[in-house]
């Protein structure tokens, strides 16, 4: 059988080869044939030369040419000459470039460029465009400088019929369409030159660019009065390439930018002079009036009755257009702007660069509309205010280019002043438009939107001058607001006043989305217009008829409803913004609109739609700081958002895309988090602060079906945790494609988000996790024998056992030891013990840290101290903490002691700071406060007489949160050997004696919200910390809280202080944000952008919020972050030196931790690695310099508003 196949198969492959073979013969024969016929052939055709030219040069040699030469002499016969050009062009270009007499063919060309017949001048000028397509730059070069040279002797001629500005210009006169063609194929080839002359020597380029610029500054002996001026060769190159293309594309390199600058400084600085020459007489036309009228209706009869014929108003604004864009682009470059200042004829003093900026700015409200019947198109591209601002949109674009021309007072102040005069009642400007409005409103937000040129609109160019008047933040937000709140009349009943008012909005949303621009527009109560505009417009669009199929309405009420819902979406857009900011989100849960906001994002989020340009890095950022707060956390579940996050977390977790092929199956997932579920997972982190997870999961109770559909998909948070997290039942997991690989996904979310403390008591009091994930590993045990079992080591076990060391486990750094997720390469890949009951095994515990707790209680009255201390050591830190307790005695002058109890304790942290701790912290921390407290000046809060006895509180509960929050503190103060056996009841004791006390300062409200349903929502770590600072004492504990609840600290570091106090304004109270979030975390954002900007921008890349991390670490006070004594440090810091030295420490960690945020910025896991890593190395004390810094700074104005805080009385 093999054999038959073979001989078949040999008997085919020869058929085929001989077919093959005779094809190819044939094929041959047949080139053969037509090459033959090519050889006897009259080429006609001008525009090839694929032919090779060895078949012609024959008889294409010198003698010819010279005949050619001497055939298109002017005085042989038409046709001799027309003959003669034929043939020229019948010739391969490369044939005529390898004659001799190739120069004198040039000049002769150039000379029979002025031949009276048309038809010969144009077949010149074919042949010169053929000579540009086919030939090398070499041969172009000279055909080029040729032209531009004979267009010089042209112009300069006095014979030649140049037309004056006055008569205009016919383009239908044979005369000037000879002329413009010459021009418009020099300009053609200007365009292109640039893409190629980079491969050929340069003095090639250096000759093209000197022909042009010596071309286009040709100057007449001109007369005195303008309109008889004769039009110079740039008004044509105007004519043909208005935008200056040409000189775009020549300034775009380095290779001939050089070149260019290079000449206009040495030998062509009259074209620049000429160009602002332009700009100025347009401008004093377009000032006089005279360009209006005469701009307007020759543009009219022109679209009107479509004739050919430019008036000289028409060249002159032609000729602006093209000097305008010139100039634009020259000012791009430094060596360009280093041009000016210039001289002008018949104007006194230089042209500076400023003036030019401030010249181009009045052209915007100065210059005339465009008329109405003008198309759109030509409107948008020609009309003097779109052609300034798309200039000025260039120059803001380029950073150093827009710091020497935009960033300045006097353009800013140009700028400005048609606003100026609006809100004084008069005319902005002779001309000044809606539309010219909306063009400095582009170019605000421009300058808005970049740091340098925020801070101009903020604080003006000298940030300390004394000087009174407004800065243009102050000025464009009451312009803002007058428009909103229509206090302008001028405009009235405009169909573009809505996009007036939006384009200053956006303006004004650039400064309000950060945050030192709030701290400036705040007084203006921006958001409370925006929200009343947005009320009313949303009204608007209910009342909206429905359209009448076949009425003649349907179009204009179609129309009229789309602008009406447009504009309702840019004011949600405007208010949404507001939460770009601690302090804004404040403002705009006050306006009531939180919830339409949310729905704005999550129906952009549904559509895929992409952001608007005002925002760098999409929404990423404002849904994490929108789910910090309890009211956030809501709207974002009423708006569907976390339904539709939560759904496409599982398609992609469970189900995979729905657009994979089914040939390619997906790979076996490698990382515990796939790639594709790596977005969801961090959406997810950022969204489960302790705030939202409390409105969400509190008094919920999970499923806990017996059976699950394979189709039933989580929709809520709930349903996360029974369907990934608590799987305790075989119908949980039969339920999972994906088991493992989903129940890790679950676990690391639990890890994540038990980072905060206050989660991980409410997760343990309602659903018991610890528990669930003991009995998960004691199903996991393998029974190898009756005495001896061990437990299966997979990636689920060890997962489970890292979470359970981290729920259960109080500690810093280097407090407590978690394992590893990762199993080691060696014969005992997870060495760490993994447990199924409590305790946990000692190795977790750090024996360095115990002993260290032993340490801190060395103090002065700590008489039997355990370490082996040097009398020299002892009588030193002795000295130190008497001279420090030595002026907590002496109180004279109150301000001067406050100074000098700051200044020791500052020199003693800086020095010895392990000297705080122990029964020196207790009696330093108890008498500075009550000699505070002592002095009215330095109280805050009023004071409070508090009666209860035990017995009034012995009956009351505490939630169960706080019993779990006991238990861990006693826990953690045991380890620490602060806590004896009987502190859980005096901790108890403590808590219920302050919820008592605290409710005597709060105020009755009615609220949706839970966590403004009764007592604070989480565990008091404020009080728990004082606690075992106080070794376990809880009359010392609670006397201290009195006392202490009078300063203006307390509202700060005890942050059940504030919970729905009548200290605060009611709307506050009601939005249930508290001040540490909408004060000293927006301080915290404000100085990290100021002073780390690096950190700041790791932030918003990454779609999170600095100040979610940190109110975090202030409500937990570092527990699980820092170590005991650095815990203590931080209290003790901020009771001594003041509330604003929280947000200095905050930003001493960000220094901290810079590079380690900039590299997990990079891994897209910096949400992951701020919750879960303690700070490795920081300490206070290393940083006390540093703040100090900060402090001389910034204190004031943070010492101001955090004061701001309480309700003043009227």
């Amino acid at each position: 059988m093999m054999h038959y196949l073979k001989n078949i198969m040999i008997a085919v492959v020869e058929s085929m080869i001989n077919k093959f073979e005779e094809d190819e013969t044939r094929n041959q024969e047949r080139q053969k044939k037509i090459q033959k016929e090519k050889s006897h052939s009259y080429r006609t055709d001008n525009c090839s030369d694929s032919d090779s030219s060895l078949n012609q040069s024959y008889k294409f040699c010198q003698g010819k040419l010279q005949l050619i030469l001497d055939q298109l002499d002017p005085g042989q016969p038409k046709e001799v000459r027309y003959e003669a050009l034929q043939t020229l062009c019948s010739a391969p270009p490369s044939d005529v470039l390898n004659c001799e007499n190739w120069t004198t063919l040039c000049e002769k060309l150039t000379v029979s460029l002025s031949d009276p017949d048309p038809v010969f001048s144009d077949r010149i000028l074919k042949f010169c465009a053929q000579t540009f397509l086919l030939s090398p730059l070499h041969m172009t070069k000279e055909i080029y400088t040729s032209l531009a040279k004979y267009l010089e002797s042209y112009f300069l001629s006095r014979e030649n019929h140049i037309p004056t500005l006055s008569a205009g210009v016919d383009i239908t006169n044979p005369n000037m369409t000879r002329l413009l063609k010459k021009v418009r194929l020099l300009n053609e080839y200007q365009k292109e030159a640039p893409s190629f002359w980079i491969r050929h020597p340069e003095k090639y380029m250096e000759e093209i660019v000197e022909s042009t610029l010596s071309l286009l500054t040709v100057k007449h002996n001109q007369s005195h009065v303008v309109s008889q001026k004769i039009l110079d060769p740039i008004y044509f190159f105007a004519l043909v390439d208005t935008k200056a293309v040409w000189f775009k594309k020549w300034m775009h390199a380095h290779y001939s930018r050089t070149t260019v600058l290079r000449l206009l400084e040495t030998k062509y600085k009259s074209l620049v002079t000429t160009a602002i020459q332009q700009c100025v007489q347009y401008f004093e036309m377009c000032k006089t009036r005279k360009a209006d009228e005469t701009l307007g209706h020759s543009k009219h009869c022109r679209n009107k009755q479509k004739t050919f014929y430019y008036l000289g108003q028409e060249l002159q604004y032609i000729y602006f257009i093209h000097s305008l864009c010139l100039l634009g682009r020259l000012l791009i470059y430094k060596q360009g702007r280093k041009l000016f200042p210039i001289k002008l004829k018949n104007k006194k003093g230089l042209v500076s660069l400023i003036d030019l900026l401030v010249l181009f700015t009045q052209l915007i409200y100065y210059s005339p509309s465009c008329p109405k019947m003008t198309s759109a198109a030509h409107s948008e591209n020609y009309s003097p205010a779109s052609m300034v601002t798309e200039v000025l949109w260039i120059l803001s674009d380029q950073k150093e280019c827009a710091v020497e021309c935009l960033y300045n007072n006097i353009v800013i102040e140009t700028l400005l002043q048609p606003i100026h005069n609006l809100m004084k009642g008069n005319e902005a400007s002779p001309n000044c438009s809606e539309t010219a409005l909306i063009h400095i409103a582009g170019i605000l937000a421009r300058i808005a939107s970049v740091e340098e040129g925020l801070i101009l609109l903020l604080y003006g160019a000298n940030m300390n001058s004394s000087e009174e008047s407004p800065t243009g933040a102050h000025i464009i937000a009451q312009f803002s607001k007058k428009l909103l709140d229509e206090d302008i009349s001028i405009f009235s009943g405009s169909e573009m006043l809505p996009v007036v008012k939006g384009a200053f909005i956006s303006v004004c949303r650039h400064i309000y989305s950060t945050c030192e621009g709030l701290q400036v527009l705040i007084t203006y109560n921006l958001h409370e217009s925006i929200a009343k505009a947005w009320k009313k417009t949303s009204l608007l669009s209910e009342r909206i008829p429905t359209p009448v199929e076949g009425s003649d309405s349907v179009s204009s009420v179609s129309q009229e409803s789309q602008n009406i819902m447009a504009w309702e979406d840019n004011l949600l857009d405007d208010l949404l913004h507001f939460a770009a900011t601690p302090k804004g989100l404040l403002l705009l849960q006050r306006t009531g609109a939180i919830n339409e906001c949310v729905t704005f994002i999550f129906n952009r989020y549904a559509k895929k739609l992409q952001v608007s340009r005002h925002k760098k890095f999409g929404y990423g950022v404002l849904v994490t700081r929108v789910a910090s707060t309890a009211a956030g956390g809501i709207a974002l579940k009423k708006s569907g958002f976390i339904n539709e996050l939560i759904t496409e977390l599982w398609s992609n977790l469970e189900y995979g895309r729905d657009d994979v092929r089914v040939t390619h199956p997906r790979t076996t997932p490698v990382d515990p988090i796939d790639r594709s579920c790596q977005k969801s997972f961090l959406a997810l982190v950022n969204l489960l602060s302790y705030p939202a997870i409390y409105e969400l999961v509190r008094n919920q109770d999970l499923p806990n079906k017996t059976e699950y559909s394979l189709r039933e998909v989580p929709t809520c948070v709930i349903d996360i945790i029974d369907r990934l997290i608590i799987l305790n039942s075989e119908a949980k997991i039969r339920s999972l494609f994906n088991y493992e690989q989903s129940h890790i996904f679950g676990l690391r979310l639990l890890s994540v988000i038990c980072c905060d403390l206050d989660t991980l008591l409410l997760l343990e009091a309602q659903y018991q996790v610890s528990e669930m994930l003991l009995n998960a590993q004691e199903e996991n045990i393998l029974e190898i024998s009756e005495s001896h079992r061990d437990f299966i080591i997979d990636g689920l076990s060890v997962e489970r056992n890292h979470v359970l060391v981290r729920i259960n486990l109080v500690g810093g750094p280097l407090e407590r030891i978690l394992p590893p997720r990762l199993l080691e390469k060696s014969d005992n890949p997870y060495p760490w013990p993994m447990f199924s009951s409590y305790p946990l095994p000692n190795c977790y515990l750090s024996d360095i840290t115990r002993n260290a707790g032993i340490k801190q209680e060395m103090g002065p009255k700590n008489k039997n101290t355990i370490f082996c201390v040097s009398g020299a050591m002892q009588r030193s830190v002795n000295n130190d903490l008497d001279k420090l307790l030595l002026c907590l005695k002496i109180s004279d002058k109150q301000t001067e002691w406050i100074e000098n109890c700051q200044r020791q304790f500052c020199k003693m942290m800086k020095a010895k700071p392990d000297i705080i701790s122990g029964e020196a912290l207790i009696e330093l921390l108890e008498k500075f406060v009550l000699h505070l407290t002592e002095s009215p000046s330095e109280c805050y809060f009023p004071s409070v007489e508090y009666t209860a006895t035990d017995a009034n509180v012995k009956n009351e509960s505490l939630s169960s949160v706080q019993q779990l929050g006991i238990k861990m503190t006693v826990r953690y103060g045991k380890f620490l050997s602060l806590l004896k056996d009987g502190a859980e009841n005096d901790l108890t004791w403590v808590l219920k004696h302050c919820e008592r006390f605290l409710k005597q300062q709060q105020t009755s409200i009615k609220s949706s919200l839970l966590c403004l349903q009764g007592n604070y929502a989480g565990h008091d770590w404020f009080v728990s910390s004082l606690f075992m600072i106080m070794l376990g004492d809880k009359e010392k504990t609670f006397q201290f809280l009195h006392q202490f609840s009078r300063l203006l600290t307390s509202a700060f570091l005890w942050l059940p202080r504030l919970h729905i106090s009548s200290y605060l304004p009611n709307d506050t109270v009601e939005s249930g944000i508290h001040p540490v979030y909408f004060c000293s975390t927006h301080y915290i954002e404000m100085l990290l952008k100021a002073e780390l900007p690096l950190v700041f921008s790791a932030f918003h890349m990454s779609g999170f919020a600095p100040s979610q991390i940190c109110l975090q670490w202030i409500t937990q006070c570092f527990w699980n972050y820092l170590d005991w004594i650095e815990i203590c440090h931080y209290i003790a810091t901020c009771v001594f030196l003041g509330p604003d030295y929280q947000v200095y420490i905050c930003i001493a960690v960000f220094k901290h931790l810079q590079q380690d945020i900039l590299q997990h910025t990079q891994t897209q896991d910096l949400q992951v690695f701020l919750k879960e890593e303690a700070l490795h190395g920081f300490r206070v004390s290393d940083y006390f310099e540093y703040m100090e810094i900060l402090e001389q700074n910034y204190r004031t104005v943070l010492l101001r508003d955090m004061r701001n805080i309480r309700l003043q009385s009227t």
